[in-house]
């Protein structure tokens, strides 16, 4: 278990990761097609999309939060 001070990172880690995989293997599809390598040439993309993820998402991450701060109200 982490300290939840970690929470945020993590969030992003995660978050990254899962989308990274299923847009790099969606997009290794479609370029692709259903081959021998694809497997291989899905987790080269994803080797590279996931770090860089990551990356955007840390500097992201709290823009998209105020932004949305912004544009919600709350109830009641």
């Amino acid at each position: 278990m982490f300290p939840a001070r970690f929470a945020p990172i993590l969030f992003v880690l995660i978050m990254s990761g899962l989308m990274s995989c299923i847009v790099t293997c969606i997009a290794t599809l479609r370029a692709a097609g259903m081959s021998d390598d694809m497997a291989g040439k899905w987790m080269a993309a994803w080797g590279i999309a996931w770090p860089t993820a990551f990356v955007v998402l840390l500097f992201v991450a709290p823009l998209t939060r105020r932004m949305v701060a912004a544009l919600a109200r709350a109830e009641g």
